[in-house]
């Protein structure tokens, strides 16, 4: 499980040196694609692949599994990190996830994401904000 707040920057190869304590479970690949909210989405290789097999799953017909199909697949991009732990940031999720050198990677439980520092401090309020209206554990019924 992935958990916890990083701050990491690329270097000059548009790597990102994935946090020490997620590599063990990274070693076999990951697969990067574009998040809902602007962010970079970094699932585990095996992850990705059960997340697949349900959007392909999903009718032919429909708006919403278009749009998710095409966000997930068409950004999409496989990488195993190298043996300090890097992966390239492809530019086409650099510019989507608005990432120019200094990152926040949060781990969410089976994947992480990856984020600009301006857009996660955005969605840490929006979190915060959200909490405080309502009790998302009682909507979500846990």
């Amino acid at each position: 499980m992935f958990l916890g707040e990083f701050r990491h920057s690329l270097d000059d190869k548009s790597r990102i040196t994935l946090p020490a304590k997620f590599r063990s479970e990274l070693q076999q690949g990951v697969v990067m694609t574009a998040g809902m909210d602007h962010y970079v989405l970094i699932y585990p290789r095996a992850e990705f692949e059960l997340l697949a097999e349900k959007v392909n799953h999903l009718p032919l017909t429909g708006r919403d599994a278009a749009t998710l199909r095409r966000l997930l697949f068409v950004n999409a991009n496989d990488a195993i990190p190298d043996k300090q732990g890097r992966i390239i940031v492809p530019e086409l999720l650099r510019q989507y996830a608005s990432i120019s050198a200094d990152v926040v990677i949060v781990g969410v439980g089976k994947f992480i994401e990856m984020w600009s520092p301006e857009e996660w401090q955005r969605a840490r309020s929006e979190i915060a904000e959200h909490a405080a209206q309502e009790s998302i554990w009682a909507k979500l019924g846990i």
